[in-house]
Parts: C-alpha cells; sequence; structure tokens
C-alpha cells in the first residue's frame, strides 16, 4: 500500500515510521493539509491518511476518487470533516476510534486545576521575582458539582477523575453508559446546577453551538466551561459576549471552532487575523490550548497502531472494524455481513 500522509508534523513521522516497514506501507509524507487544491498530489497513492484539520468535502473526494484512492484513513477519532454522502460506494473510510481516553480527561482536568488555580498565571509572575498571590484566589472543588455532557469513553475517565476529587457528578447524554456512578439529569438541570461543565460529546447536528447565548445564560456566574472535544460545540460569539459581562467564570479551550487555519502551527511571527480567536487570548479567565489534549506518548503509539492495522485490513480484503459507514449512519453495522460498508 502507498499511503498519502496530509499535515504531517515531525511527531507523526517519528511513531509512524518505527512501525510501517512491519506492515509493509509506503509512506509520503505532506505537510500541508489535505484539500481540494492538495488533492491532486494524491495521484498514484492507494490510501489517504489525514487528520482533524484536513478537509475531506465533496470537491476534495472526488478529486482522490479520480486519483484512484480507495481508502481514507482518519489518524482520530472525529470524522465530522468528511462528505460521507460523498465518500459511500467510492473510499472506504476509517478511523481510530479510541487511542488513550484518559488522555484527554486528564488534559480537560488539567485545564480546569489551572483556571481554578491561576498557575499559569502565577508561572509568569514569579519567572518576574513578583510573588504576590493577589488575584490568584481559587475554589475547593470538593464538594462542588461537575457537569459532564457526553458519557462515552473520555467523559466517563473524567466523571472518575472528578469522583476521586470529592465532586458531585451530574451528566447529560442521550444514551446513558451502564454502570456508570453519576446522575443523569436534563441538560438544563445541569447547566443550572454545575460548578464545572465539561464537554465530552462528538460534533453532530445536534450538538452544534450546544454552548450557546441561552445555555449559557443558565449557567452559574462562577462556572468553569470546559472543551477538549470539538470547537464548534461552542458558539463563539456567545462565549466571549458571556465572558466580558461575568456571566461566566471561565473557559478552558482546547479546540476552538476556526482553529484549521492556526492549531498546531507556529505562528509566533505573524499577527493572528481571526478577531474572535484573539478577544479570547485577552482574557485572564480564559486559558486556551493548542488541540494537544490528546498529546501523549500512549496516544500517539495507539494511534499509529490502529491507522497501520486499517490500512492492512483494507489491503488484504479482511473486515474494516473501523470503518465509518453513510450508508449506516455511523459506525458500520455491516449488514451485508461483508465485514465492509461496500
Amino acid at each position: 500500500m502507498k499511503i498519502a500522509f496530509y499535515d504531517t508534523k515531525p511527531y507523526d513521522k517519528i511513531w509512524f515510521d518505527r512501525i510501517t516497514e512491519k506492515f509493509g506501507a509506503e509512506i509520503k509524507y505532506f505537510d500541508f493539509k489535505l484539500n481540494a487544491e492538495t488533492a491532486c498530489l494524491s495521484k498514484g497513492f492507494d490510501a489517504v491518511c489525514i487528520f482533524v484539520n484536513d478537509s475531506a468535502d465533496e470537491e476534495t473526494l472526488d478529486i482522490l476518487h479520480r486519483n484512484g484512492v480507495k481508502l481514507l484513513a482518519l489518524r482520530c477519532a472525529g470524522y465530522n470533516n468528511v462528505d460521507f454522502k460523498t465518500a459511500y460506494g467510492k473510499i472506504h473510510v476509517v478511523r481510530v476510534p479510541e487511542y488513550s481516553p484518559a488522555a484527554v480527561a486528564e488534559h480537560a482536568i488539567a485545564l480546569l486545576l489551572t483556571l481554578n488555580r491561576k498557575t499559569h498565571r502565577a508561572y509568569s509572575r514569579t519567572r518576574d521575582n513578583n510573588f504576590s498571590i493577589n488575584g490568584f484566589i481559587g475554589i475547593d472543588l470538593v464538594g462542588k458539582t461537575a457537569g459532564i455532557i457526553g458519557t462515552g469513553k473520555i467523559g466517563r475517565v473524567f466523571a472518575g477523575i472528578c469522583k476521586g476529587f470529592g465532586m458531585k457528578v451530574l451528566a447529560s447524554d442521550p444514551y446513558p453508559a451502564e454502570g456508570l456512578d453519576v446522575e443523569y439529569v436534563g441538560l438544563d438541570e445541569l447547566l443550572a446546577n454545575s460548578d464545572v461543565i465539561s464537554l465530552h460529546c462528538p460534533l453532530v447536528p445536534e450538538t452544534r453551538h450546544i454552548i450557546n447565548r441561552e445555555n449559557l445564560g443558565k449557567m452559574k456566574s462562577h462556572a468553569i466551561v470546559i472543551n477538549t472535544s470539538r470547537g464548534a460545540l461552542i458558539d463563539t460569539p456567545a462565549l466571549i459576549e458571556a465572558l466580558k459581562t461575568y456571566k461566566i467564570g471561565g473557559a478552558g479551550l482546547d479546540v476552538y471552532e476556526e482553529e484549521s487555519e492556526y492549531f498546531f502551527e507556529d505562528l509566533s511571527d505573524t499577527i493572528i487575523k481571526d478577531d474572535e480567536l484573539s478577544r479570547l487570548l485577552t482574557f485572564p479567565n480564559v486559558l486556551l490550548t493548542s488541540h494537544q489534549a490528546f498529546f501523549t506518548e500512549e496516544a500517539m503509539r495507539e494511534i499509529a497502531l490502529t491507522t497501520m492495522e486499517n490500512v492492512k485490513a483494507f489491503k488484504d480484503d479482511k473486515p474494516l472494524d473501523n470503518e465509518i459507514c453513510y450508508k449506516c449512519g455511523g459506525p458500520c453495522d455491516k449488514k451485508e455481513n461483508t465485514g465492509r460498508c461496500f
């Protein structure tokens, strides 16, 4: 299998180069993203491997198909950047459904702890020999309430950590997890009663801008919003307004709705033209990281291994356990007993 890797970073090469020979694959790394302009470079490749900010829209997929690409391998769990209606019947789409739920949940906790106790600001202050603690007061998390929107594997790990802190945990999910020691409530009740609200749901039409002006208004004035899932779960202008008017206490964001042009890139010598992103960076009660919640050694190892196992299964005409299918409306149920969506 010849694979074209788009949006490749040095750390991708490190982890994939370690196992490529084992799977008998040939990889060509591109550092630019996949889109309709760069899809032409897929000619001669059997598969294309992409990440969260690549674009696999209708035009791009049509080009890949004309170039003979048969497999689109996502080296991530999310797949909202793929037009499955166009891909169906032409290009099989596989993903890495999980790599390290603990990595993302722990980063969400790191954002919460940092925001609450202002350790990021304390670090900068003491580096300037300023040892004042004015403005750094936080709250005890023990006894407070964490509201979790989405109780998949990451949400469940996050719930466990919160319970370990002695927090009460409320959860909202259309598909409650059996045996999870949390109290499932409606979204309105969760918003009104939580001191911390953490998003761990996928980005689908029903969850787009689930944190909007109306729902921000239902939160406690000191509530902290954490998002390590997808940027478009939050209506950014509404969040900015809530922060400006002290409607909420702060936000810890590892994702941003318009992140594709900025995240994972070094733009330290440029001017950020996105006014909303620039505005978020000015708030002392906003902590923004660059989509790094997944970024642990364990997760990178699993991402590389599962991606290459997906490719090998396709090459060997075996069932594609991690295929996503437009026809089935999500993870493929293999109704036709072929192990594949088509």
